[in-house]
């Protein structure tokens, strides 16, 4: 019996530890033992420096100077841009390409220079001869994606130029109309035909009268002669009028008094719409500059004119 119970009590137990060796779970690893996971790289965030206001006008300034090519002002393949002093001009070129820069007809080339002279090619030549004699700028890059400026210089006036290059397109030629020059030429044109015109029209040198004295201060703008035509008085003045200030005329009245009168100028003449016996003509305010004109008529001396 006492060996039935024990056989019972060793297989009880056995048992039991069978039991507690299967439920047990496995021992959890520490955490030092766990494999770390691969952290995220850390990005700084790129911090921007402030632009200075200086810069900033001169980017501003630079941009609202520049000018682009548009449709209208090709004329064939030639962009021709307006000359305007200060003005930045878009040129744009390419690898395979040469770009033409035509200077005005007999416009002589001082010089060249460009930012950047290793990846660009920069060079000039001339066509025609005389006075029809032009130079040419031509410029391109050895690669697209490039930029430089290119400053040209002449004996008439200075050229800045913006080059930008592109993988294909490219500008074949530019050159620029001047219209300073062509208002120059219109208002040299319009004083040699006034210089030309007669005064007056109908004046014949039977009907004019040239009894008139000058005298008084002797300026660079004292009149040459004055005459009439019976109808009007015509006071003429040295060329260097064109160059000066022009004096205003006064009609001096008999009893000394001045009065302003009204006078168109014709080139370098003084037209009054009448005939008087004494004018004067005053320039001046502290140190003022007077020279009178007196009709003289055959047997009357001319009258002696007051210094105002």
């Amino acid at each position: 019996m006492k060996m039935i119970l024990a056989a019972s009590a060793l297989a009880l137990c056995a048992t039991s530890v069978a039991a507690q060796t299967v439920a047990t779970p496995p021992p959890v690893p520490a955490a030092a033992d766990k494999p770390s996971a691969p952290k995220p790289p850390v990005r700084h965030a790129r911090v921007r420096k402030p632009v200075s206001p200086a810069v900033a006008r001169v980017a501003t300034a630079n941009r609202a100077a520049t000018q682009q090519p548009s449709a209208q002002a090709f004329v064939n393949a030639v962009q021709v841009y307006p000359f305007s002093e200060g003005t930045i001009y878009q040129v744009y070129t390419a690898p395979g390409a040469v770009t033409d820069i035509a200077l005005q007809p007999g416009e002589n080339l001082i010089a060249v220079a460009a930012g950047d002279t290793v990846r660009w090619v920069i060079g000039d030549t001339t066509s025609g001869a005389g006075a029809d004699k032009r130079t040419h700028i031509l410029a391109k890059p050895f690669a697209s994606g490039l930029a430089t400026n290119l400053v040209i210089t002449t004996d008439r006036r200075s050229y800045h130029l913006q080059l930008t290059a592109t993988s294909r397109t490219a500008m074949a030629a530019l050159s620029w109309t001047y219209p300073a020059d062509q208002l120059i030429a219109l208002r040299r044109a319009a004083e040699q035909a006034a210089a030309a015109a007669p005064v007056s029209e109908g004046l014949t040198v039977d009907n004019l009268h040239f009894n008139y004295a000058v005298s008084g201060d002797q300026p660079a703008w004292r009149p040459l002669r004055a005459f009439d035509d019976g109808r009007q008085t015509f006071i003429e003045f040295p060329a260097s009028i064109a160059v000066g200030e022009a004096p205003p005329l006064f009609i001096v009245g008999p009893t000394g008094e001045a009065e302003l009168v009204n006078y168109r100028v014709r080139g370098r003449y003084y037209v009054v719409d009448r005939i008087f016996d004494a004018a004067e003509l005053r320039l001046g305010t502290r140190k003022q500059q007077i020279v009178r004109i007196d009709r003289v008529v055959e047997g009357r001396p001319a009258r002696k004119g007051k210094r105002a």
